[in-house]
């Protein structure tokens, strides 16, 4: 990635429809896109964010295609820098005719999620609001897409900002004791120093209790369903879809692999995982699609055990198996009458083969992961992976440097601390130039993004 030549690229998905976007973002973005993008008046005589109808030829001066031009002036563009987008007709071979073309002028084509680095560069998104992106476009539930956008308006940004400003009056204070020690500053005005270090470490823990909310919105709560053969766990997951994903056969151990689909509970993305029913077998085959179930349940965030309420059986799973993880005991075949074994056994009855009771059983996976707005704060904003570990690192150094002002070993090694988590909680925002965060954050964006 060279910030500060001409990047181009096709922002829209692959793939056939009615309009392509190309976008065109640097210095010479105007200039080069004019060597072959006609209008009336010429390309770089049309007014900011006015969408002027334009041929592309090529470099004989066919046309390619007609499209509609946009110019955004730096700095008021999404990138910070002059920015050309060209609304193609949407067909596959069309769009790369034409992207080639801008190529060939001269631009560079862009690596992924080069254009929001490039904003982030220029000031118009902190790093929040740029993973706050691709937490939007990934988004798969209402209740996510709020809390992404929450965090695109800056939310999570200004709430990492106010520690770090309350921080730097803690470090400020603290270096100048060291720096000028003639000036009879106290390192620790009693309760006043100590009073702000609590605020932000109070903050952290705040902002580290929504952890699990974040993880949980990004990738969905990871769901298996687990039985024994023939009980209906591909069925329920059928049910649960409302379309034909997995196969369905009386035949034992057809499923072998598992099978993975998200559902919407309550706002809530809900990964169901369909698994190999587990019995003893000689089946190779079979008995790998087991392992593979044993090692989802360990993983598992909530467990759906489901069993043939219509027979006579036992429970597949022992407490100890579960481990005091969310769990569910789903007793199907309802329509067929229950066996006394199940009697007083709790669990949600239901018949995937008559739809009945898959209501109650979303409002059962909704109870029991306490998936409702108020306990997840509404439109609260959620820390991701990356966050949660700059804000561990920050509450560790936060300590040491406070029980070394405590018992006295030195404002300079406290100081040091005070800096390490400082620069912690700077990273959230990209406050700190750490140019591997950076690649590591940007290079999982799409290309044109």
């Amino acid at each position: 990635m060279i910030l500060g030549d001409t990047v181009v690229a096709i922002a829209t998905a692959p793939g056939v429809g009615a309009v392509s976007l190309i976008r065109v973002s640097g210095p010479d973005a105007v200039s080069l896109c004019a060597k072959a993008v006609r209008c009336k008046g010429g390309l770089e005589a049309q007014p900011e964010r006015y969408a002027a109808l334009a041929k592309v030829l090529d470099a004989e001066g066919n046309i390619i295609d007609e499209v509609l031009a946009t110019v955004f002036r730096n700095p008021r563009s999404f990138t910070g820098e002059d920015v050309v987008e060209l609304a193609c007709h949407g067909g596959v071979l069309v769009t790369r005719r034409v992207l080639e073309r801008l190529l060939d002028c001269g631009c560079r084509s862009a690596d992924p999620g080069e254009f929001s680095r490039r904003a982030f560069e220029n000031g118009k998104l902190d790093l929040t609001q740029a993973e706050a992106i691709m937490d939007l476009i990934s988004a798969q539930t209402d209740m996510a897409m709020r809390a992404a956008h929450e965090q695109l308006q800056g939310k999570l940004g200004d709430q990492s900002e106010q520690l770090r400003e309350t921080l730097i009056g803690v470090v400020a204070h603290v270096e100048a004791f060291i720096d000028f020690p003639d000036e009879d500053i106290d390192p620790d005005t009693g309760a006043s120093l100590f009073r702000r270090i609590d605020s932000v470490q109070e903050g952290i823990k705040k902002m580290l209790a929504t952890a699990e909310q974040g993880r949980i919105l990004r990738e969905g709560v990871r769901t298996v369903i687990c039985g024994e053969p023939n009980v209906g766990k591909s069925s329920l997951l059928n049910a649960l879809l409302g379309y034909e994903r997995a196969i369905v056969s009386d035949i034992e151990g057809t499923t072998r692999d598992t099978v993975e689909e998200v559902i919407n509970v309550q706002g809530i993305p809900v990964r169901l995982i369909d698994t190999a029913g587990v019995r003893d077998s000689s089946d190779v085959i079979e008995k790998a699609g087991i392992v593979r179930t044993e090692k989802q349940i360990e993983m598992a965030d909530l467990i759906l055990e489901v069993v043939d309420g219509s027979k006579a059986g036992k429970r597949l799973l022992t407490e100890e198996q579960i481990g005091g993880r969310h769990h569910l005991l789903v007793v199907n075949k309802a329509d067929l009458g229950e066996d006394d074994v199940w009697s007083g056994s709790g669990g949600v009855r239901i018949s995937c083969s008559q739809e009945h009771g898959l209501d109650a059983l979303g409002k059962a996976i909704g109870d029991e992961l306490m998936l409702n707005e108020s306990a997840w704060g509404g439109h609260a904003v959620a820390i991701n992976a990356r966050h949660q570990s700059c804000l561990k690192r920050a509450a560790e150094s936060l300590s040491i440097a406070k029980t070394a002002l405590e018992v006295g070993e030195g404002a300079e090694f406290a100081a040091v601390d005070l800096r390490d988590a400082l620069d912690a909680i700077g990273e959230i925002a990209g406050r700190v130039d750490t140019e591997e965060i950076l690649g590591e954050i940007f290079g999982t964006f799409c290309i044109g993004k």
